[in-house]
């Protein structure tokens, strides 16, 4: 009886136990993004942080250049042809019921990879929630391309603040004060959209 008790004491007061029992309870929100130069991963954390979600990171087959100008040029031939990278990534889409879809703004439009990620991946009835990080432009074309590729989904307002600038080498923008800055904000809008409950 001694050991049993133990036993039930040791299940209880695992932190591995109380870390399953939160990944179940936060397995109906999944958190996709892209990123470059970690600031939309970021503010991704920092929701994943507020909400409890399961995170994926997309990936491509065949990765980006790691200069910023062929990367600017590559994005804007598939932006003119239509192309679609093809991804490394796939997710199980089918157990989540609220989706957030995270992505840097490129050329003022949405990145080539999330759309493919959209085109691939039947998000047909769950709520969809963008968010965004930009060099200081905004989100140009990118949350009306979002909700033309997600006509069936329930999309909430979404969130954009401003991340780093490849093109002038500012990289991780979102630290230090600007990181509590944001994780303020993403916090509010969370509330807004009535994800969060207000305290």
């Amino acid at each position: 009886m001694k050991y049993y008790l133990l036993l039930i004491f040791l299940v209880l007061a695992s932190p591995e136990t109380s870390c399953q029992e939160a990944t179940a309870d936060s397995g109906k929100t999944l958190i996709v993004y892209l990123t470059r130069t970690r600031n939309t991963e970021t503010v991704a954390q920092i929701i994943r942080d507020l909400v409890g979600a399961d995170m994926v990171r997309l990936e491509l087959e065949t990765p980006y250049p790691k200069e910023y100008q062929d990367i600017v040029r590559q994005v804007a031939r598939e932006n003119e042809s239509g192309y679609l990278p093809p991804l490394k990534t796939r997710v199980e889409v089918g157990v989540y019921d609220r989706v957030f879809v995270g992505f840097p703004t490129w050329g003022m439009q949405l990145p080539p990879p999330v759309k493919s990620f959209l085109q691939t991946h039947d998000l047909e009835g769950k709520e969809v929630i963008p968010f965004n990080t930009n060099g200081g432009y905004g989100v140009g074309s990118s949350f009306r391309q979002l909700a033309l590729l997600c006509e069936e989904c329930n999309i909430l307002e979404g969130y954009s603040t401003r991340g780093g600038s490849e093109r002038d080498g500012i990289y991780l923008a979102i630290r230090g004060q600007r990181h509590a800055q944001v994780s303020g904000s993403v916090k509010d809008w969370l509330e807004e959209i009535g994800v969060l409950t207000r305290e």
